[in-house]
């Protein structure tokens, strides 16, 4: 009788299908979408005061950048997520309707991010990266709204650019200590 001397390796099972916006997907992103509004509500508004208004985080961003780092959609369901996660901060924005078009295109970005990258040797990065430049999209789009609103008053990007960097460089790191535990506890595979 012969003995099996190969170890078993360990089975990776997908709990979120890769690809597809179905009731899983939306679950997680669900589920982060709530957690990303009671942290702004909470720690990032004590973040907020602590650093003088200079980080503001805001973690519905990094709940969708998470979601999609997991879910991996296409660009239609990047979309959607997207203004899902913008109807979501809705509700404390201070300049309503502009997330929709800020979170839109930084979704889709995140998405394309994620999508080209997770695919090279560099996908270590990407979670940080791709969460990184998205932030700092959807702020500068939201800025940029915001000074259309003010006859582009210079002093509007003065006072807001080092917060998205700050924004963007807090949510990237964030995002970045979140990617693994995540990927982990979903047990998805590369």
């Amino acid at each position: 009788m012969s003995q099996n001397t190969t170890a078993a390796q360990p089975r990776t099972v997908s709990t979120v299908d890769r690809g597809k916006l179905d009731i899983k997907a939306l679950v997680l992103l669900a589920v982060l979408l709530a957690a990303g509004f009671i942290l702004n509500f909470t720690v990032g508004r004590a973040i907020s005061a602590i650093s003088g208004g200079m980080i503001s985080p805001e973690f519905i961003i990094s709940a969708f950048c998470l979601t999609i780092l997991v879910v991996r959609p296409n660009l239609l369901q990047a979309l959607i997520i997207g203004l899902v996660s913008a109807a979501v901060i809705q509700i404390t924005t201070t300049l309503p309707g502009a997330d929709f078009v800020a979170e839109g295109v930084a979704a889709v970005l995140m998405a394309l991010i994620v999508n080209a990258g997770m695919k090279t040797p560099a996908k270590s990065v990407i979670p940080i990266v791709g969460t990184f430049v998205t932030t700092f999209v959807s702020g500068f789009i939201f800025m940029l709204i915001r000074m259309a609103l003010m006859q582009f008053d210079m002093a509007i990007a003065a006072a807001m650019l080092p917060v998205v960097a700050l924004t963007a460089v807090f949510n990237a790191v964030l995002v970045g200590a979140l990617y693994l535990p995540i990927k982990k506890a979903l047990k998805l595979a590369d």
